[in-house]
């Protein structure tokens, strides 16, 4: 091996909900290797300021994009555009995601929709305009971001382990489809991270004991631990990895 096959310099990436937390540094993970960016959120004032800092930090190059991952139209409107101006990405990440909790007889249904449209359907349709283009030229990586609750459950949250445990399948999916086109689309599940998806639950020192007792490495992750697995999956020395589900858990469900 060489250190060329892990070079992701001059490669455009979009990474969806990257203009904070989890996706944030993802995106800053990528732009750091080399790779030119496109932040996605839609807040398109906090993304672009997102990308301004990133630029200056990295001295990558750092773009900025707005709309609704929900909304298949809007989607695909959207990355039709962003083809248009930039070219087609050589690399996607799905990271936008929603959490809610509840106990499951006491769980919303406009709650179990909004799970479903942005932790699944959004990553259907983001992928579906992207991958297409990726076709065309006849190259890609796709990297979808699941969770520790696509293999485990846990209380409160039934809904949202169902949406993660659904991105695994459809990344095995995707493999199947889209591998003809020299497309891999592969999986990253990281374990108990400290985001702001999750604040309640580090903040509470029951749970955070629970986390450190239940994982192996007694610890919570840090988000620059998820960057050589996503570089990895994004680079050619994956080539030949495709409809894979990393955990980068800290050996939590290797363990009972």
């Amino acid at each position: 091996m060489t250190p060329s096959l892990f070079d992701l310099k001059g490669r455009l990436a979009l990474v969806t909900g990257s203009s904070r937390g989890l996706g944030n540094a993802l995106a800053r993970g990528l732009a750091q290797q080399g790779a030119r960016v496109i932040l996605h959120g839609r807040d398109l004032a906090q993304v672009e300021a997102q990308a301004r800092a990133m630029a200056d930090e990295t001295g990558a190059s750092v773009e900025a994009v707005s709309f609704d991952v929900t909304d298949a139209d809007a989607a695909r409107a959207a990355v039709d555009a962003l083809i248009a101006r930039h070219g087609t990405p050589d690399i996607l990440v799905n990271n936008a995601g929603l959490q809610r909790r509840a106990p499951f007889n006491e769980f919303a249904p406009a709650d179990w929709d909004a799970l479903v449209a942005t932790n699944l359907s959004s990553l259907f349709y983001v992928s579906q305009s992207v991958t297409r283009a990726m076709g065309e030229r006849g190259s890609g990586k796709v990297v979808n971001i699941g969770s520790v609750q696509s293999k485990l459950a846990r209380e409160t949250i039934a809904p949202y382990s169902a949406t993660k445990g659904a991105v695994a399948m459809l990344t095995q999916g995707m493999a199947a489809d889209l591998a003809r086109f020299n497309i891999q689309v592969n999986c990253i599940s990281p374990g108990y991270f400290k985001t702001e998806m999750n604040t309640a639950l580090w903040q509470d020192p029951a749970f955070n004991q629970w986390v450190e007792k239940r994982t192996p490495a007694q610890r919570w992750g840090h988000f620059d631990e998820l960057i050589g697995t996503l570089v990895y999956l994004c680079s050619d020395a994956s080539s030949f990895v495709s409809g894979q589900n990393i955990f980068v858990d800290g050996g939590m469900t290797s363990v009972v």
